[in-house]
């Protein structure tokens, strides 16, 4: 939030006519600080809580301490797309258009479903269910396209609750907030779909494409574009706010932290724009292209194609630290307050960064050549790791809060 605080309260109490002798404070003059007090409350409430955080774990989950393997789900028919949490439950997207619901404390297999053609997009979930993007290939004569669906399973069942079929499949990662779930499809349109019944609120068509991933911020939602722009538009009507041009793709996640937006570009640089109309803060440079950005411990936790791990600082962009990894990072890291846990693809085995110097804390060994793209995730102290023969699920130790 930006711009000065006017406070509705006069400067001065006045006495009143009559009235001589010893002060006595108002009422006014003690309900003033308490007014003062209550309104930056409110405003510190609106900008911290409005801030997503992604892939952020649950503050009390430790990763610089060992990790014990809890339970495996087999298969070989894992994917590169990260599974959806409700908390109890994680839901584990397969090859053939398959997702399977697993309870979260112990693995055990609750549904699977068969919803043909390919997922094309990470699901996401919540109480109302999970939501599924899918595509497959209609051929129709000599002609064939690719077309795509949103869909809502119930998280009992698996069973269709809505189907929405679209002209295109959704390639960047879905996201929602309480009432609508947004996507961007190949062929360049951005969708807003009612969670409840999947009916299309608005539908936005763009003349270049989207493989990013979608952050949504108080009302606005910033998505990148496989041409290099940012775009920040209305969660509730789909406008365009602002628009910011840079070299090359932008396709990782973006980090919006007290006013700014944060994110990475196939160009090499970390970008820092305002977040009211997207002007430039500042620009800093890696050594290849940037494959995602998280704010995490009053910095930016950045991966890019060079192997590095960069720390950068939230104001200008200066590089606390760097470390390199085995090899390329493809999924985004999973963030606490006591490290990071990085997956590289080339990799039988993930490591914790302490974010305060880079330096190792841990590993976590996953077997061999198992690493895939799908990112790790947080459920009910559980650390969830897909790799290519399964799901794994380790268990952290925890922070204990002493009583008083």
């Amino acid at each position: 939030m930006s711009g000065r605080l006017h406070s509705k309260f006069p400067t001065r109490c006045r006495k009143e006519p009559g009235k001589s002798g010893g002060h006595k404070p108002s009422m006014l003059k003690i309900l003033r600080p308490l007014a003062n007090s209550f309104v930056l409350i409110l405003i510190f409430s609106l900008t911290v809580f409005s801030q997503p955080l992604p892939f952020l774990a649950d503050s009390q989950t430790l990763l610089s301490k060992p990790l014990t393997l809890q339970w495996q789900y087999a298969s070989e028919q894992t994917v590169n797309l990260t599974p959806a949490t409700d908390g109890q439950r994680v839901y584990l997207p397969l090859a053939a258009g398959a997702l399977v619901s697993l309870r979260v404390s112990n693995g055990q297999l609750l549904w699977k479903t068969d919803i043909g053609g390919e997922l094309s997009s990470a699901p996401l979930a919540d109480e109302s269910g999970v939501f599924v993007a899918s595509e497959s290939l209609n051929e129709t004569g000599k002609d064939s396209r690719t077309t795509g669906a949103l869909r809502l399973l119930g998280k009992d069942s698996g069973v269709t609750l809505w189907l929405r079929p679209l002209a295109a499949p959704i390639r960047a990662a879905l996201a929602m907030n309480q009432d609508t779930l947004f996507g961007a499809a190949s062929d360049g349109s951005i969708y807003a779909v009612n969670k409840k019944d999947g009916a299309i609120l608005w539908e936005r068509k763009f003349d270049f494409t989207f493989a990013s991933r979608m952050t949504l911020v108080g009302s606005s939602l910033y998505i990148g574009s496989e041409d290099g722009k940012l775009l920040s538009l209305d969660q509730k009507t789909g406008t365009t706010l602002w628009r910011y041009q840079t070299r090359s793709a932008i396709r990782g996640r973006i980090a919006v932290v007290a006013g700014i937006v944060y994110f990475g570009s196939a160009d090499g640089y970390v970008y820092a724009v305002r977040e009211m109309d997207g002007r430039l803060r500042w620009r800093a440079r890696t050594g290849a292209g940037v494959q995602s950005v998280l704010s995490a411990r009053n910095g930016l936790l950045v991966t890019s194609l060079d192997n590095f791990v960069y720390f950068l600082s939230l104001r200008r962009g200066n590089r606390v630290w760097k470390r390199q990894l085995a090899g390329r990072l493809a999924a985004e890291p999973l963030a606490t307050f006591d490290g990071a846990l990085f997956t590289p693809l080339s990799g039988d085995s993930g490591i914790v960064l302490d974010l305060k110097d880079g330096k190792p804390l841990n590993i976590i060994s996953l077997g061999e050549d198992s690493n895939t793209a799908a990112s790790p995730i947080v459920a009910d102290k559980m650390v969830l790791i897909t790799t290519r023969h399964g799901l794994l699920a380790f268990s952290s130790p925890t922070v204990v809060t002493k009583k008083q």
